[in-house]
């Protein structure tokens, strides 16, 4: 049987990861020395072309399965079907310790996330990738009439409109907008300090996101006064995404019908909040993860995704993520999402904010679907 663009790109987004030298990477927390274990990559891509039937892959690798393999996924675009994703776990001092040097994950509890194997994946930390799902909790309590775009919106000494604060929040990863916009999303009733994470009548995010079949993506344990890091009891471990649910995001803010979902869905969101988003995507920054514009001029630089690229990146001492859009050719969209655990601990300059395998890896994923879709 002759294999599927599913299967066409899911060989060649394995080839480009598998391409990359992880193993050169250095741990600046080990004076510069290797990782003492390769790098957990969850990379997911979904192509869109105008006029026919779109196509998409996941691939990941981690210390358990270094040489990377393809997830499966059902012909509807559906969830990964045979994965256990695992929460990222913290200790008792709310630390990140799975990707500690040395770490040993034989006696650790890692708590479920969503799936049941046969394999397992420990789901990196989104970092501030976690702010693209802020602003659709926004978008959607704007379209529902229940706060407006345009409105007063008073956090610690400064007032804003849910606008100005969310502009900055995606294009420079603005952390105390996100703090505004956390604080306003519980004072709205739109999400709640539960304690798991998991999909219920009283997180409607979470609700919404099990409604969208996007079962991996989490924010929870957050604050009424706009907590959302480790310090506050949420972060590692209760943010949570995936890179395909990531995607699959993005998918629902396109004008795309979703296969997974029932024929005639509706919308995720209204018109003018999905082009408010795309806009300020659009307008990011921080090009220094899947795309290496910020970064042009810095010893050893690789090029990564050199188009334009509508997009939300996330980086931590340990973590870089980064998701978005780019048309590989007129007509052909490309969504987009990457998780790591190589951040700036393995940037090799300060300007950095992780290895350049991560950019190169950029630009493998869009030499590969331009190769196919010529």
């Amino acid at each position: 049987m002759a294999a599927s663009l599913h299967d066409t790109l899911a060989d060649a987004l394995l080839a480009a990861l598998r391409a990359q030298p992880w193993d050169q990477a250095r741990d600046r927390r080990r004076g510069g020395q290797p990782f003492t274990h390769p790098p957990s990559i969850d990379l997911a891509v979904a192509v869109l072309p105008a006029g026919a039937p779109p196509a998409w892959a996941n691939v990941l690798m981690s210390r358990e399965q270094p040489q990377g393999f393809v997830a499966r996924i059902a012909g509807d675009a559906g969830p990964v079907q045979d994965l256990a994703f695992l929460a990222d776990p913290v200790d008792a001092a709310g630390v990140s310790v799975a990707w500690q040097p040395g770490a040993d994950w034989s006696g650790m509890a890692f708590a479920p996330l969503y799936g049941s194997g046969p394999r397992r994946f420990v789901a990196p930390y989104p970092a501030s990738l976690v702010k693209l799902m802020v602003a659709v909790a926004v978008a959607r309590l704007c379209d529902a009439g229940r706060a407006a775009w345009d409105e007063p919106w008073r956090h610690g000494a400064v007032t804003q409109t849910p606008a100005q604060w969310c502009e900055p929040m995606l294009t420079v990863s603005d952390n105390d907008a996100t703090d505004a916009l956390v604080a306003l999303l519980h004072a709205r009733g739109a999400i709640g300090s539960d304690a798991d994470g998991r999909p219920d009548a009283h997180h409607e995010l979470h609700a919404l996101f099990a409604m969208q079949g996007l079962p991996t993506l989490r924010l929870a344990r957050t604050t009424p006064a706009g907590g959302w890091r480790n310090a506050d009891g949420s972060g590692v471990g209760a943010l949570q995404m995936t890179a395909w649910d990531t995607v699959r995001l993005l998918w629902r803010l396109l004008d795309v019908p979703a296969p997974w979902l029932p024929p005639g869905s509706p919308p995720m969101l209204a018109a003018d909040s999905r082009q408010r988003l795309w806009r300020w995507l659009c307008d990011q920054q921080l090009n220094e993860v899947l795309s290496s514009r910020s970064l042009v001029g810095v010893p050893g630089w690789r090029a990564g995704i050199d188009v334009g690229f509508a997009h939300k990146t996330g980086t931590t001492e340990t973590y870089a993520s980064d998701a978005g859009l780019f048309m590989s050719r007129p007509g052909l969209r490309v969504l987009v999402a990457v998780l790591t655990t190589l951040g700036r601990c393995a940037a090799p300059d300060e300007r950095c904010a992780t290895d350049w395998c991560v950019p190169a890896l950029g630009a493998a994923v869009q030499a590969a679907v331009c190769d196919i879709w010529r």
